[in-house]
């Protein structure tokens, strides 16, 4: 069935730690996504296609109509992505209650991320939380995620990582990917859990495995650093390289830094240029910098101040002081 995948990315921008350029290039550390000072990612997506199954009525409508609770779910999935009728989330909604009343757990989890991202309903983080648990208890392994989610966040309950920890373990045991993710993060920042890093690894490899982009970056980080793994820069930018060739902005930022610098790869300017034009295209603010330095420079590309400051301003729009500061001193030049 084809469909359409919402993300809400809720990385706080401009974080700690983010890579930048200066004058003479200095690494910092990268940027991760961490259970402390930045929001987790809500990596679900809008409804839990996977609870869209073949019914024996090729016309899913009527069997709904009489009740059937995977008929149901089925309708409310083809409402919300537009599938076979004009996407309507209202109306999905409306399905997904049906089943979900019914107690299907497919249903329910897909009612909850309709409330929580207020999709066909007014945004409810507690009727988000009602509902996610209700699956989460019938060993839904999405919405055991989910659930953390809330927890890891403070949406609908009071923010609690041990609780968060308690969920993200449960579904992480039955294959859900972002948990594993997750997981793994707790255990390498102790949030929720005693700091682990071996544990850390483990989960966050897992993932890295399954093509999770956002638990590729966070290994590559780690063979950065040498935070739980022994450092290897090679490690780091193969699967940085992962990660951004996902479309990870702040992969592929990390992986020109790579390139700029000679770690764990050849040096090459003209990579690490065209590295951070992706992330910076993605609107990441610490790739604009390092682009428009690239750009005042010279380096890797053809010297065009203009072309800096365009990057400049776009990072200092958001707020990016050390651009703003390079956009200043870029205009007095003569």
């Amino acid at each position: 069935m084809a469909h359409k995948r919402y993300f809400k990315d809720l990385l706080q921008k401009n974080g700690p730690g983010a890579l930048s350029v200066n004058a003479t290039p200095v690494e910092r550390p990268a940027k991760t996504v961490t259970a402390s000072g930045i929001i987790f990612t809500v990596l679900t997506c809008l409804i839990s296609l996977s609870g869209c199954q073949d019914n024996q009525n090729a016309n899913p409508r009527i069997t709904a109509e009489q009740g059937d609770a995977q008929a149901q779910n089925n309708l409310g999935i083809m409402y919300a992505v537009g599938d076979g009728v004009e996407q309507d989330f209202t109306l999905a909604l409306q399905w997904f209650r049906k089943a979900a009343e019914q107690g299907y757990a497919e249903a329910q989890n897909n009612l909850g991320v309709s409330y929580r991202d207020g999709k066909g309903v007014e945004q409810d983080y507690v009727q988000a939380v009602e509902w996610f648990r209700k699956a989460a208890e019938q060993n839904l392994g999405k919405a055991q995620f989910n659930l953390g989610i809330m927890y890891a966040n403070g949406n609908g309950v009071s923010k609690d990582y041990t609780q968060a920890v308690e969920w993200f373990r449960k579904a992480a045991r039955q294959g859900n990917v972002e948990a594993q993710t997750y997981l793994g993060i707790c255990y390498r920042d102790g949030m929720g859990i005693e700091k682990d890093l071996p544990q850390a690894t483990e989960w966050i490899r897992k993932a890295a495995r399954q093509n999770l982009p956002i638990a590729q970056h966070n290994l590559g980080f780690m063979y950065a650093t040498g935070n739980g793994v022994q450092q290897d820069y090679a490690q780091a930018v193969k699967w940085y390289r992962k990660a951004a060739e996902h479309g990870n902005a702040e992969a592929q930022n990390n992986l020109a830094m790579c390139y700029l610098t000679g770690k764990g790869v050849k040096q090459d300017l003209a990579q690490a240029a065209e590295w951070f034009r992706k992330a910076a295209e993605h609107n990441l603010v610490s790739a604009q910098y390092n682009l428009g330095f690239l750009y005042a420079e010279g380096e890797g590309v053809k010297q065009d101040l203009s072309e800096a400051a365009k990057w400049y301003r776009r990072a200092a729009e958001q707020g990016h002081d050390p651009s703003r500061q390079a956009l200043e001193k870029l205009e007095k030049r003569p």
